[in-house]
């Protein structure tokens, strides 16, 4: 699925952007939960500490690619450039095109999660509902017709019972449906790795950098131990 994002990602990118996908040495193979949230927060955290100590990188901007924006803000004390989570980007992105949106997402148990997003990042004037599947997000490496159908009706759903003018994808791995979906349905489908990417390459751009005063300074040099006892450099 990270190969999958990664071609994702590339086919918006402007020629001359790099991009460099990367996954957590340890973790859940997907998450659908807040037990997964939290190592994949711990995982997103590694990789961008790692690749901010890695000069020959010179990383220009961050996309964190699950719906859930783990680690968004671990990120952010961890680099300079630009992080970009795929939930915040798609919020502002949607609400750029319709006065309401709705977000189609996988695991209902997850929708939760979602709703707290909206909560944080301040759509809850926007998005007007968040609707599980019950599809898998592993399933969707391999997705049939009938998935395909299933993800449309939900959204066709959305867009009545919501009176919504747009769609969100809430999962990475359904970026490759966007085109077909959006064909469908003939409204604006947005998936939020696409838009993140745009959103990074205009940052970095303008010579955009994060924050690095109050609460997106670096992490303090501390001692860690156990298996993380490598993280714990100086920020």
């Amino acid at each position: 699925m990270t190969a999958e994002i990664a071609a994702a990602a590339r086919a918006v990118a402007a020629p001359g952007t790099q991009i460099l996908a990367r996954q957590p040495s340890f973790g859940p193979a997907s998450i659908e939960g807040h037990f997964d949230d939290a190592f994949g927060a711990a995982g997103v955290a590694e990789q961008v500490r790692l690749a901010a100590a890695e000069p020959s990188l010179a990383i220009d901007a961050v996309v964190i690619a699950c719906f859930g924006d783990p680690g968004l803000d671990a990120a952010r004390e961890a680099i300079s450039a630009p992080v970009l989570g795929i939930a915040e980007a798609a919020f502002h992105a949607a609400s750029m095109l319709a006065t309401g949106f709705s977000v189609v997402t996988t695991l209902t148990r997850t929708c939760v999660i979602a709703e707290r997003l909206v909560q944080r990042y301040g759509f809850e004037r926007s998005c007007r509902g968040i609707h599980g599947t019950d599809i898998p997000v592993l399933a969707l490496q391999a997705l049939d017709p009938a998935r395909l159908d299933q993800i449309e009706a939900a959204a066709r759903q959305a867009l009545a019972s919501d009176r919504s003018g747009a769609i969100v994808l809430g999962c990475a791995g359904m970026a490759a449906l966007t085109a077909e979906l959006q064909r469908r349905l003939g409204v604006p489908v947005i998936d939020g790795v696409a838009v993140a990417v745009k959103f990074a390459e205009a940052l970095a751009a303008l010579g955009l950098r994060t924050a690095k005063t109050g609460d997106y300074a670096a992490p303090l040099a501390k001692p860690w131990s156990g298996w993380a006892a490598g993280l714990g450099r100086a920020g």
